[in-house]
């Protein structure tokens, strides 16, 4: 793997393809708000034997995607962590077919599909016990989302996400949305972007279907330089955000201390990171001590009592680079006084997790991408870092003088946690920087959401 230049965005080929698609067994739906709620009710499930052949057949499935927003190799510039699927299938897809009986359809490259082929809200609150949390608690919250540049379609595309879902109506006119740049501005903002846009509706969807009854407030930085994006993170703090998701980093470099004193420093806000998608290595802002930095998983559907299953994410691409969630020790940031693993001297990443594998990805509505628009599929740490900012907002407002990144570590080893123990995101000399274990590990941190315990003081 090419080692970037510090704090430059990493470059990834514009086109590659990942490993088998996992395979799923049942799907786990509420009603009112899942995935499934569009299918056919009437169609009685085939038999265990019948889902197993189904998912062995497509076991062989390739699934291509797109790096959307690594385009300005500069210093100091972060790219964002959304990966979006523009080819092969999905787990939702197998599962869906599965339950039917049939042969699981596909997307084809270049091309979106007229109905999403992804895990949407219930799938996601069935998978981290959110269910009872999510119709009930995080009113009068605000999540901030965190991106560069403009999506003029944010809050449209956003308000197809939740109507295909039956989720309340989230606007300017309402209350419940809005979109200023990093000056406060709600009319002066940065030039549109196409790429960027992707990430945003991947970002405002996930806040959403997590948390169904937070407000959103989307802040839009005018480059993706890292000081233009922190100045976006304040403004989200000033305007009184106590939860703000990041999807974006770039290379650490010495300037990272100094970052995090000048944007990341804010007590009582839960602000979440993503760990990155280049696999076993640290990014910034994800490195600093000051956030929850979030893994990822491949999250499939199980026969067990959880109903669900997860691994580490990692995968292999056509051009030989691996993507998996960004982890390991920081080579600047100090460590947190609430991390206490004794193999990293500094801050070690990641400290949660959520689904962030393309194959088992997320529903997402975009009318802005550059390479075709509508109901897309994606993955990517860029996908678990506002699903945990929304399971922090569901779990309600930290106290003033806390650091919530440490709220996770007071319920470690509790059943508050799904702990991952299976997989990798690479290879190193310290075992868990890289590989997942029993307990704390570099890839998922202490695991993924059981509900909220974990992620309230």
């Amino acid at each position: 793997m090419r080692t970037p230049t510090p704090n430059t965005p990493h470059i990834r080929g514009r086109w590659r393809r990942i490993g088998s698609a996992a395979a799923a067994t049942a799907a786990l739906v509420l009603a009112g708000l899942g995935t499934a709620a569009h299918a056919d009710a009437a169609t009685p499930a085939p038999s265990k034997v019948t889902a197993r052949a189904i998912a062995a057949q497509v076991a062989k499935a390739h699934v291509t995607y797109t790096q959307q927003c690594d385009k300005t190799p500069k210093k100091g510039f972060a790219s964002c962590n959304a990966l979006r699927v523009t080819g092969g299938t999905t787990a939702f897809q197998e599962e869906q077919a599965a339950k039917k009986g049939l042969t699981p359809k596909t997307v084809s490259p270049h091309a979106t599909t007229d109905s999403p082929s992804g895990y949407g809200p219930s799938d996601l609150q069935s998978a981290y016990g959110l269910t009872d949390a999510a119709s009930s608690d995080g009113s009068g919250e605000t999540i901030a989302i965190v991106d560069a540049y403009d999506d003029p379609n944010a809050e449209a595309d956003l308000a197809t996400y939740r109507d295909y879902y039956g989720l309340s109506a989230c606007t300017t006119s309402n209350g419940c949305f809005k979109k200023v740049s990093q000056t406060g501005s709600t009319t002066s903002l940065p030039t549109a972007d196409s790429g960027w846009a992707g990430e945003i509706s991947l970002d405002l969807d996930m806040a959403s279907a997590v948390c169904p009854n937070c407000n959103i407030l989307l802040v839009e930085a005018k480059s993706s330089s890292m000081a233009n994006l922190g100045t976006a993170v304040n403004r989200a703090v000033t305007l009184g955000a106590k939860f703000v998701s990041n999807s974006y980093g770039g290379s650490e470099s010495s300037s990272d201390t100094s970052y995090d004193t000048s944007y990341f420093k804010h007590p009582g806000v839960a602000i979440t990171v993503s760990s990155g998608d280049d696999a076993y290595g640290t990014e910034y802002p994800a490195a600093s001590k000051y956030v929850t930095a979030v893994g990822g998983t491949a999250l499939s559907t199980s026969s067990n009592s959880r109903g669900w299953t997860e691994k580490v994410w990692y995968q292999t691409n056509s051009d030989g680079s691996v993507s998996g969630p960004g982890s390991g020790c920081s080579s600047y940031d100090a460590k947190p006084t609430w991390q206490t693993d004794t193999g990293c001297g500094k801050r070690t990443v990641a400290d949660v997790s959520a689904v962030a594998a393309p194959a088992t990805g997320v529903s997402v509505y975009d009318s802005y991408g550059d390479d075709g628009t509508g109901w897309l599929t994606y993955g990517g740490t860029s996908a678990s870092a506002p699903i945990i900012a929304g399971v922090y907002a569901l779990a309600g407002t930290p106290a003033g003088s806390d650091y919530p990144a440490s709220y996770p570590y007071a319920a470690a080893g509790t059943s508050a946690l799904n702990d991952v123990t299976s997989g990798s995101n690479g290879t190193c000399s310290t075992s868990y920087f890289c590989t997942a274990r029993s307990g704390y590990d570099g890839p998922t941190g202490w695991g993924t959401p059981e509900g909220t315990d974990a992620f309230t003081g």
